[in-house]
């Protein structure tokens, strides 16, 4: 069984589409010999800047002769169905069988199809591969029409045996013919290499300082630049997307230092490591006490003869003249932060567009200002710190340094509104309102910061639902899943107790330009319960002035109805399948889950939470599997008498009418913990609840092991019944058990 090698040789690839091409070589070619008939035992793809990599161990040197019997026309067909029949079939007209199928006879035929020799197959699947690539940009050169991410110069095809002997597989695509050649690194050793088998082809291409494993190359930079940053007293800041990138630059890392000018040091650590990463690829280097970034570390392709001096001397010349600007953006944005209160800025807002539905940043920030005002006492905020805060939170949107670096917004706020004199909890409320940014982010505990977080992202959501711009299938533009769980983490991790739709449903009013910050309002009052009604928003809109509200109320009434029925429920579902998500990741069930969602309160997120954990903990008992057994058998009997009889069992149960122990001893289990699991229930105490419910396991199953329910005594039968209601009941209070699985 032979082993494959094949090496797509080409110029530069560029570094964010090396993995994926890889894994595209893999899938491609594996999937088209497997379909093919060939297998393999074991298969490895890798990536240099220039040259896709695919080894394959075990590869079985033909695919197998096979039979195919295919079904044609009836006996006594007409004689030119049966002639097209073997004609299509490639067999002999004596070669056919007939069979009955129980509906007449049918002649059927054996198809033999000898297998093929593996380099024929590697060929043809190689060319429909290489023809076929599924670069994300591709490019013609020449005068061929074969297309690929930059000019491809050479294949490398190689079966190679078991005795170490090896043969090239013969294709050609666009006039490059397949070998056993490849090249080493462009500079260091150049010239053509050939090789045998894949553990020669790597050997020989570390030899001529390529190295062939991304990972390798990475890791290598990654002790190398630590190594260097330790020896100086310093610590390299980590940046793994950095790390990945540079790795996909280079076929021979190798890691230099060089120093940042003083003129610079001074900068945010921030606006230095950013500059460096962005611009030049640089990763920086900090002192562990101060903080500070002070140099800067830069990979290499190749070694020089004078130890990397000469490319230092340079890049520390781009650098220079790239921090001169940081620096420039700086000092005029302190200026504007220091000496106007970063008004200007501010100001500049009504100029930038969020969306054409949505209106200006400016109008924006309005909105998110009103509504961390009103989230400031559910979070323990004060309210004119947390209005303050939202109203400079996109300030520096229109400063020159997050204009030329977009990733520093909000933490160049932060520097901003503390040169501006603002206290530090609104500047860390500037910084810290667009997180969480994912699930492994941290999330912001301070009053203040969760108060315009959750007001930024409720804002985000309610904005794009009452436009009708909803995430769907995999396309998500405007980031509104991770707004969902942002306001699912800021909530639960922070266990804030707050009924979330209330503050979807007012500000859907100031976003859809329906309403003002006095409207929302007064709607927020009537939306905070589910009694409400067309009715009561007309009389609170006729209430307020006109020449306040500039709002006709016909016109409020349409829209509160439009968001009432279609909006909000929407939305609130939308959150609800993304903390399903969350908790699944946290190890609980779906159905689990879905138990909690049906219970009353379910905008209330950390509450939704507290009981589907307790549940989830339950159900993982002895007790509570068998509690829930009890509860079904309980639900199933009563269901099952309800509909026979017609009438419903929801009371009456009275112990007088007990007759045996294991009844008489459920009427006290259950007049015991009742009281107790309701107490638990009001306090929200769920755990609590739980335990005494598995206290009810044991008489609950001797109960069903001694009597009989459905009795001819009426009213025993009856008594029974409404005492399973009771069960029932007390099990529905703590969560919806029929919708568990299982």
């Amino acid at each position: 069984m032979p082993d494959l090698l094949i090496e797509l040789f080409s110029e530069e690839i560029p570094a964010r589409m090396q993995t994926r091409a890889a894994d595209d070589l893999r899938r491609l070619v594996t999937d088209g010999l497997v379909e093919a008939g060939l297998t393999y035992a074991h298969g490895g793809a890798f990536a240099t800047p220039r040259r896709l990599t695919l080894a394959l161990e075990g590869l079985t040197d033909r695919s197998p002769d096979t039979v195919e019997e295919r079904k044609g026309p009836k006996v006594g067909a007409p004689e030119k169905a049966i002639e097209g029949f073997v004609r299509g079939a490639g067999v002999s007209r004596e070669a056919l069988e007939t069979r009955d199928t129980g509906k007449g006879e049918v002649y059927f035929a054996k198809i033999h199809r000898q297998g093929r020799a593996a380099e024929e197959i590697v060929a043809e699947v190689l060319e429909a591969t290489i023809r076929a690539f599924p670069w994300p940009k591709s490019m013609r050169w020449g005068t061929g029409s074969l297309r690929w991410v930059r000019p491809l110069h050479r294949i490398l095809c190689i079966l190679t045996d078991g005795d170490g002997t090896h043969r090239t597989v013969p294709m050609e695509v666009d006039g490059i013919r397949a070998g056993d050649l490849t090249e080493g690194h462009r500079f260091m050793s150049p010239g053509e290499i050939r090789v045998t088998s894949f553990e020669d082809y790597a050997a020989r291409l570390k030899r001529a300082h390529v190295v062939l494993d991304t990972a390798e190359r990475a890791e290598a930079i990654r002790a190398d630049a630590e190594n260097l940053a330790f020896a100086a007293g310093l610590e390299l800041v980590g940046d793994a997307g950095l790390l990945s990138e540079v790795a996909g630059l280079v076929e021979w890392p190798v890691t230099l230092m060089g120093r940042i000018d003083e003129a610079f040091l001074d900068l945010p650590p921030e606006v230095l490591q950013t500059s460096m990463k962005e611009h030049q690829k640089f990763f920086s280097v900090r002192d562990p006490r101060s903080g500070r970034i002070e140099r800067f570390i830069t990979v290499a392709n190749r070694e020089t003869a004078d130890d990397g001096a000469t490319i230092l001397a340079g890049n520390q010349r781009v650098l220079s003249a790239r921090l001169a600007d940081a620096a420039f953006f700086w000092k005029n944005d302190l200026a504007v932060a220091e000496g106007r209160k970063m008004q200007p800025w501010i100001d500049n807002l009504a100029s930038v567009t969020f969306h054409a539905e949505l209106g200006s940043e400016a109008d924006r920030v309005e909105r998110i200002a009103a509504l961390a005002r009103d989230l400031a006492p559910a979070v323990g905020a004060d309210p004119d710190m947390a209005e303050q805060a939202a109203r400079l939170a996109k300030a520096d949107l229109t400063s020159e340094m997050v204009y030329e670096f977009p990733e520093l917004q909000g933490i160049m706020g932060r520097y901003y509104a503390k040169s501006a004199g603002f206290p530090d909890e609104i500047a860390d409320a500037v910084a810290e309102h667009y997180a969480p940014l994912g699930p492994s982010d941290t999330v912001p505990t301070a009053p203040v910061s969760v108060a315009v977080s959750l007001a930024e992202k409720i804002d985000k959501l309610a904005g794009f639902w009452a436009i009708g711009e909803k995430p769907t299938g995999s396309k998500d533009p405007y980031a509104l899943r991770r707004a969902a769980l942002g306001v699912i983490r800021l909530l639960t991790t922070n266990e804030y107790r707050i009924a979330i739709k209330s503050f979807f449903r007012a500000q859907d009013f100031l976003v859809s330009g329906a309403g003002s910050a006095r409207l929302s309002d007064a709607v927020s009052s009537v939306s905070s319960s589910n009694a409400f009604s067309e009715d009561e928003v007309r009389r609170f809109v006729s209430e307020l002035r006109a020449d306040e509200t500039e709002i006709e109320v016909d016109k409020v009434v349409t829209e509160w109805t439009r968001l009432s029925k279609e909006v909000w429920p929407d939305l609130l579902a939308f959150l609800h399948d993304r903390l399903k998500v969350h908790l699944r990741d946290e190890g609980i069930r779906h159905d689990v889950i879905d138990a909690c969602l049906a219970m009353p309160g379910n905008d209330d997120l950390t509450l939704l939470v507290k009981r589907a954990q307790a549940l989830s903990e339950f159900l993982k008992t002895d007790d509570g599997e068998n509690l829930l057994a009890g509860f079904r058998r309980a639900n199933n009997i009563l269901t099952q008498a309800e509909e026979k009889d017609g009438v419903e069992y929801s009371f009456g149960a009275d112990a007088k009418h007990a007759k045996a122990d294991e009844e008489k001893a459920l009427f006290a289990a259950l007049d015991q913990q009742g009281p107790v699991i309701e107490a638990a229930m009001k306090d929200e105490d769920f755990a609590a609840a739980m335990e005494s419910l598995a206290l009810l396991r044991t008489p609950i199953d001797a109960f069903f092991e001694a009597v009989q329910i459905n009795t001819d005594n009426q009213i025993l039968r009856r008594n029974r019944l409404n005492l399973l209601s009771q069960i029932r009941q007390l099990c529905l209070g703590v969560a919806d058990l029929n919708r568990i699985e299982g």
